[in-house]
């Protein structure tokens, strides 16, 4: 495991299928969640951020799994950025188990940046596009309960 921002999370009964694993559609929660978390610590409050006229869109998700993970597995997801465009920008998403750094799953996902009321594509904000580069490396969100 890395030294980029994480989020830890532990996987809840209801969200594993007839395998007894993490059903695949969960995955897109999870980094949503996780997604979410990272840009709270970057960028502050969501609801700041709409309230300032702006709003960013998925536009591409690809997923690759390589291990399964269980019910009450915590499961760490890092975020970083990895492309930062005019009006677009991608984060490499990767999910470990916390306690054996098996990793489990790797996403990439593209987000547009748009107006938050028309949803029109605009160009990525000066101070959001530095903090974005900048990431936030070495920051935890902990929801699992972890010691």
């Amino acid at each position: 495991m890395n030294n980029d921002f994480y989020y830890l999370l532990r996987v809840r009964y209801s969200e594993c299928d007839a395998q007894k694993v993490v059903f695949n559609g969960r995955y897109v929660d999870y980094i949503d969640i996780a997604v979410t978390e990272f840009m709270r610590v970057i960028w502050g409050n969501y609801d700041d951020i709409l309230s300032n006229g702006i709003d960013n869109q998925i536009v591409n998700l690809s997923m690759n799994w390589k291990a399964p993970a269980h019910f009450d597995e915590i499961i760490a997801i890092f975020v970083k950025p990895i492309r930062i465009g005019t009006s677009s920008y991608s984060l490499q998403v990767d999910f470990y188990n916390y306690k054996s750094s098996t990793i489990i799953a790797s996403a990439k996902i593209v987000y547009v940046m748009v107006s938050a009321t028309q949803h029109n594509k605009m160009d990525i904000p000066q101070d959001m596009r530095k903090q974005l580069e900048k990431g936030a490396p070495g920051i935890k969100i902990d929801h699992a309960g972890s010691k």
